[in-house]
C-alpha cells in the first residue's frame, strides 16, 4: 500500500510499580513444565487464595509488541494452532471432563445419598433412546463412590445423578467456583457455564432432559470451565472455604465464607481424590516422590468430537491416530499435601489427548507442585527433560521462527527448497572439483593461503 505519512514513536513510559502474587520462579517453572503442549497451570495459595502461577503455552516475547511485531512473526503466531496469542487461563473454555466427579459426589453427600452406596458398572446404560458409556468398555464391576471417584467411574454418576437432579448438581458447582465471575485486574475473561433446567430454557427455550444431567455429571454437555476456576475448585475442595483468588499483595480482603457442607462429607472426598493419586486410581502419574508429602487430585479427559455407534463398534480411533483438533482435552486439578492442604493446582492440556505420560496432565501438576516444596529436585528432572524437547521455550520459538521465516522465503521464490539446494550444490561441487593437492613441502603454513 501507499504510506500516507509516518507516525511519530514515544518510547515506552513505565507506570507505578504494583507487586504481585505471582511467584517468579514457579511462574517460570509452570510454563517450561508445559513442554510442547498447548495448555496452561494455575497455583493457588490455600492459605489466603494468592494466585502463584498462572502459566499459559505456548506464549510469545511482548517485547515484539513495544517497537511493533513484524508481519512474519505476527503471520506465524496468528496461525499457530497451538493460539501462543490466547490466555488460556483466563480466556480458554473447556468442558471439565471428570475433574468435576469430586464436586458431584459432594453434592450427592448433602442430598443424602451414602457414600456406601455401590453401583453395578456393566460398561454402558441405556438412558432414553441413547447407549451412554463408561470409560472402561467391559465395565468396572460394583463400586462405591470412593472406587467410583478413584477409577473415575461414568456408570456410577450417571445412575447417582438422576436420583438427586440437576439443580443439587448446579448449587454444588457454582459453590466451588464454577461458572463465577472474580474480580480481577485484567480487561478479558471467559466465565464458563453451569447449566440447569432454568438455564437451558432461557437460553434454548427448551426443557431439561435426563440425558442433560448425565452429561452434565461427568463435565460435558454444555458445562464449560476456564483454567483459573478449576483451581479455585480444587482450593475449595481442599480448604472448605470459598476463597478468592487473587493478585496483587498483601490486599486487603473479607475472610472467605466456608462452602457451606459438612466437614465429613468433605473428608471422604478428599480421602477419595487421595487414592485417585495414592491408591491405585486414574491419577498415578501424579504421584510425588517429595517425602511426606502426598498429593490428592482428580483426572478428566474432554471429549471434542462426537464417537459414533459405528466407531465403537470398530474400535474407537486413538487420540495419537487422530489431527490435533479432535483430540480430547486432558485436564488435572488437586492439591498438596492432602492432609494438610497449603496449594491447590489445575491443569488444562487443549487436545493433549493423554498420547504422552510425561507431557500429560497429571505429570506437570505433579512437577509444578514439587517445585513448591523441593525446587533442586523440580529442576533437575526439568532441566533433563527439555534436553529431549530441543531446550527451554525460547530456544525452541528461536528455531520455529527460522524454519517459518526460511518456509515464507521458499514460498516467494527467494530462497530454493532444501532439496533443490542440495541439488545444486551437488552439481556444483561435480562442475569445479579441484585438481589433487601438490605434495606437502617445508614451506610456512600461510603460503598454503597464498593466493597463485
Amino acid at each position: 500500500g501507499k504510506i500516507v505519512r509516518e507516525l511519530t514513536t514515544r518510547p515506552d513510559t513505565p507506570g507505578n510499580p504494583i507487586k504481585l502474587t505471582i511467584d517468579a520462579g514457579l511462574q517460570e517453572y509452570a510454563g517450561r513444565r508445559l513442554a510442547t503442549q498447548s495448555g496452561s497451570v494455575v497455583v493457588i495459595d490455600c492459605h489466603n487464595g494468592d494466585v502463584l502461577a498462572m502459566a499459559s503455552m505456548p506464549s510469545f516475547d511482548p517485547n515484539s509488541f513495544s517497537d511493533g511485531i513484524s508481519h512474519l512473526e505476527w503471520d506465524m503466531l496468528s496461525k499457530d494452532d497451538h493460539v501462543p496469542l490466547r490466555n488460556k487461563t483466563l480466556q480458554g473454555l473447556y468442558p471439565p471432563g471428570s475433574t468435576v466427579k469430586p464436586m458431584v459426589a459432594l453434592a450427592l453427600l448433602e442430598a443424602g445419598i451414602s457414600p456406601m452406596d455401590t453401583v453395578n458398572c456393566p460398561g454402558a446404560i441405556r438412558v432414553g433412546n441413547t447407549l451412554f458409556h463408561c470409560h472402561k468398555k467391559r465395565g468396572h464391576g460394583s463400586l462405591n463412590m470412593r472406587g467410583a471417584i478413584a477409577q473415575s467411574c461414568d456408570i456410577y454418576f450417571y445412575q447417582m445423578a438422576q436420583r438427586i437432579g440437576m439443580d443439587r448438581i448446579a448449587s454444588m458447582a457454582r459453590r466451588v467456583g464454577m461458572g463465577q465471575k472474580f474480580a480481577l485486574p485484567f480487561p478479558s475473561q471467559s466465565y464458563g457455564t453451569v447449566p440447569d433446567p432454568a438455564w437451558k430454557l432461557k437460553k434454548y427455550k427448551q426443557k431439561w432432559q435426563v440425558y442433560d444431567t448425565v452429561n452434565a455429571t461427568i463435565g460435558q454437555g454444555y458445562m464449560l470451565i476456564n483454567p483459573l476456576q478449576m483451581a479455585v475448585m480444587a482450593s475449595r475442595l481442599a480448604t472448605g472455604r470459598q476463597l478468592m483468588p487473587n493478585f496483587i499483595f498483601g490486599a486487603q480482603r473479607p475472610a472467605p465464607e466456608p462452602v457451606g457442607v459438612n466437614e465429613e462429607h468433605l473428608v471422604t472426598i478428599r480421602d477419595a481424590m487421595s487414592a485417585v493419586v495414592n491408591g491405585g486410581g486414574t491419577g498415578g502419574a501424579a504421584r510425588m516422590t517429595v517425602p511426606g508429602v502426598m498429593m490428592a487430585g482428580k483426572t478428566g479427559t474432554a471429549q471434542v468430537r462426537r464417537i459414533t455407534m459405528a466407531e465403537r463398534g470398530g474400535g474407537v480411533r486413538s487420540n495419537a491416530s487422530l489431527p490435533f483438533k479432535l483430540r480430547d482435552h486432558a485436564l488435572f486439578q488437586g492439591f498438596a499435601p492432602f492432609d494438610n492442604p497449603r496449594y491447590a493446582i489445575a491443569c488444562i492440556l487443549e487436545h493433549g489427548g493423554h498420547t504422552n505420560r510425561i507431557e500429560d496432565a497429571p505429570m506437570i501438576a505433579a512437577d509444578t507442585m514439587t517445585y513448591l516444596f523441593d525446587q533442586a529436585k523440580a529442576m533437575e528432572k526439568l532441566e533433563t527433560l527439555e534436553k529431549d524437547w530441543g531446550g527451554t521455550p525460547a530456544e525452541r520459538m528461536a528455531r520455529q521462527m527460522a524454519a517459518y521465516r526460511l518456509a515464507k522465503a521458499i514460498e516467494k521464490g527467494e530462497v530454493p527448497p532444501p532439496a533443490a539446494a542440495n541439488e545444486m550444490n551437488a552439481a556444483g561441487a561435480g562442475n569445479s572439483a579441484a585438481p589433487p593437492p601438490p605434495a606437502a613441502t617445508s614451506a610456512p603454513a600461510e603460503a598454503d593461503d597464498a593466493p597463485p
